[in-house]
């Protein structure tokens, strides 16, 4: 008996010794020295396993329990406290980077902090670790899209070079350790509508495809170097993304030279077969998933990877493959290390919502804000007030303000509260005066009353309205007038708001609307009918206070629209046709209600001394253009500052966004800007590469505070 338990203490010592001197744990060797060592130790089982989102723990590899599926949408999501930035396509509208750089750096501080505690409290479930379903850079090509105020908006260079400040703020600098690994999706051509999402084809056009619906997936993986791609539900071309290995390796990898890793998309290998009607099984799903380069499969099908390999259907290899993909990026996290070697590991958990990310929550918010109308510079209103009205659905609405895929803040500060923090020597009068929609058996005359009770008592009008993240959204189970399935169906304000303010107009009163919604509205009653609009998106936890300060004039908005505002729903092609034709200020032919990028102030800005380096623009010689914006106003104020280009020649976009710049300048005050084109920056589709190429021949040169307003003009001519 001696001699037994001797000799197998003697085995699990020597077992324990060589695990610990295992050439994957040895931080000394090379990355992909440590990945091999580490894969050829996994028995097929144990590779098997890593297809699914919720990896277990493989103790005798000293391999944790880990969980794919994070969210960081405008801060850490579903994981209890975290900060709450305003939602992407408020993000958008600041056409800030820096400023969404900073955020980035801070919503991964705290997503370091939060999963470092959760691994000393032993929990390693859905949400804790370290890679982030984010950032969603689809093109919100259509205002109906439910998902589309997760995006940056309708534009592939603006959502590009958003996204690519985002990324390379939440993967950090360090050059052995990601400090969260971040996941561009949804690849591609994912934008609704949100009822078939698991089983709609995409067929747009190969011009559509290459310069609208690719450029910003591009823009992450080569500019940013995002690590992680998520593959949508759809099918494109009549293949399932995530079986499609002309994007997955023909495009992202041999093209574009990706070389992290592809997760799908929750539950999308269930489509295959269930929906799609491209594979009879899970086995074949699965199967076909990983031999088209989808490497780990969000709610996947582990169990049946083995089955795959034993039907023929896949090679281990072929497995192996993906498997590596997935530890690298393990070990590049530093899973596998103590936290002594990891610079992130060291990130206190008081970061979380502490007053300085609070702080840049605010500043965020205040820069999305977009003022659309401002009859008789109503606003800012008077700090001397003293009644003030503040109705509508949205007034004292908290979670309204954190749109979707969010964390929960100490404190949410709704207009309200905002208002009434701000105007502190006025009567604030509040009264909900009625819900967001109209919906049976409301009785909505008790509300309208009350409403218009204290508005015949106010010096001005507040109403703060819009929609709502519960209307529009990620696949919602919602049947209602103007709303199907997350998606609009019209894009008017609700009609129970438009009749309130109707009644409201009566009285004779200034009113000033404020929006928090995530999509464009065709408010052309309330543009024509009211004294101001303010757009304020969903605004995050801070929005009420951001609003109070814009309203009170403590701060001059410049937010910009980073999506058109249609007149009509009757303007735009069907909602499921994917060609770009007629849609965004790109294509659009009709008049619009407030074209993209604009946004008044409240103070003014001239353009003037444009100097172009070059009349030509060459692959070997770079094109600098100069200005001077001045402001000559009575306010200190932002201005984004938007430059253009529309190549003469068929089948070309009516104008391109190719640069932007925000700038303070204090009143009187000008400051000299300096734009650089390259012509690598400028590039149409060519149906004989199948793929983006320069192309010769003139170029209009524009450059505005809008893309329908251009104070600066000249032409040039791009050379290959």
């Amino acid at each position: 008996m001696q001699f037994k338990f001797t000799t197998l203490l003697l085995f699990c010592c020597s077992s324990f010794c060589f695990a610990q001197n295992a050439p994957y744990l040895n931080t000394q060797l090379p990355l992909e020295t440590r990945v091999k060592d580490l894969l050829k130790r996994m028995t097929l089982e144990e590779k098997a396993l890593q297809m699914d989102n919720r990896t277990p723990a493989i103790e005798r590899l000293k391999i944790p329990a880990y969980d794919w599926w994070n969210e960081a949408l405008h801060g850490v999501a579903r994981a209890g406290l975290a900060t709450s930035f305003p939602q992407p396509i408020g993000l958008a509208a600041t056409f800030n980077t820096a400023g969404i750089f900073t955020m980035g750096t801070m919503v991964s501080d705290e997503a370091r902090a939060k999963h470092h505690q959760f691994v000393r409290e032993g929990n390693r479930k859905e949400y804790t670790g370290l890679t982030f379903y984010s950032p969603n850079v689809n093109i919100f090509r259509d205002p109906r899209w439910g998902r589309g105020h997760e995006t940056f908006g309708e534009d592939p260079y603006l959502t590009g070079k958003l996204g690519v400040a985002f990324v390379k703020s939440m993967q950090g600098e360090d050059p052995r350790y990601f400090k969260t690994i971040t996941t561009a999706k949804h690849f591609a051509v994912h934008s609704g509508p949100e009822p078939s999402r698991h089983e709609f084809d995409a067929r747009p056009s190969k011009r559509d495809l290459w310069e609208t619906y690719l450029p910003a997936f591009k823009m992450l993986a080569q500019e940013g170097h995002v690590y992680s791609f998520m593959c949508a539900y759809n099918r494109l071309y009549g293949q399932p993304c995530c079986s499609d290995a002309f994007l997955l390796n023909d495009i992202l990898r041999n093209k574009w030279n990706f070389k992290g890793f592809v997760a799908t998309d929750c539950g999308a290998v269930y489509d295959f077969y269930m929906f799609h009607k491209t594979a009879k099984d899970s086995v074949e799903a699965v199967a076909q998933a990983i031999k088209a380069g989808a490497d780990n499969q969000c709610y996947g099908y582990a169990k049946a990877v083995i089955p795959a390999i034993k039907q023929g259907l896949l090679k281990e290899s072929e497995l192996d493959t993906a498997v590596a993909r997935l530890l690298r990026a393990k070990f590049k996290l530093g899973v596998f290390d103590s936290d002594e070697s990891n610079p992130y590991s060291k990130i206190p958990y008081s970061v979380v919502n502490n007053e300085a990310h609070q702080a840049h929550a605010l500043k965020m918010a205040k820069e999305s804000i977009v003022l659309l109308k401002n009859r008789g510079n109503i606003l800012p209103l008077k700090s001397n007030l003293k009644n003030l009205a503040v109705i509508g659905p949205n007034a004292n609405d908290s979670a309204v303000l954190l749109g979707n895929y969010n964390g929960d803040p100490k404190h949410i500060v709704t207009p309200l509260e905002g208002i009434q923090k701000a105007f502190l020597n006025a009567n604030v009068m509040y009264a909900k005066g009625c819900n967001v929609i109209d919906t049976p058996n409301y009785n909505h005359q008790k509300e309208f009353d009350e409403a218009l009770k204290i508005a015949a008592k106010a010096e001005v009008i507040v109403f703060v309205g819009g929609i709502s993240p519960r209307l529009e959204g990620e696949e919602l189970k919602v049947k209602v007038p103007g709303f199907l399935g997350g998606d609009k169906t019209d894009l008017n304000l609700p009609a129970i708001q438009t009749q309130l303010l109707k009644e409201l107009k009566k009285l004779g009163k200034p009113i000033v609307l404020v929006l928090l919604n995530g999509s464009a509205l065709a408010i052309n009653w309330e543009q024509e009918n009211l004294d101001a609009i303010v757009e304020t998106w969903y605004g995050g936890e801070k929005g009420g206070a951001a609003l109070a300060d814009v309203l009170i004039g403590k701060y001059n908005p410049a937010g910009r629209l980073p999506i058109t505002f249609y007149k009509s729903i009757a303007d735009i092609p069907a909602f499921d046709d994917y060609s770009m034709t007629g849609k965004t200020y790109r294509y659009v032919s009709k008049p619009v209600l407030y074209p993209f990028g604009y946004g008044l102030s409240y103070t003014n800005f001239t353009y003037s001394n444009l100097k172009l380096s070059s009349t030509k623009l060459t692959a070997r010689s770079p094109l600098k253009i100069n200005l001077i914006v001045k402001n000559t106003g009575t306010y200190d104020g932002d201005e984004v500052v938007q430059l253009y280009i529309k190549q003469v020649g068929i089948d070309m976009p009516l104008k391109e966004l190719k640069g932007f710049k925000r700038i303070h300048l204090k009143k009187g005050t000008q400051q000299h800007l300096t734009f650089e084109l390259k012509a690598s920056d400028i590039q149409h589709y060519d149906a004989k590469l199948d793929d983006l190429k320069t192309k010769a021949g003139k170029v209009q040169l524009m450059i505005g505070p809008s893309s329908a307003k251009a104070k600066l003009v000249a032409t040039f001519e791009l050379i290959k």
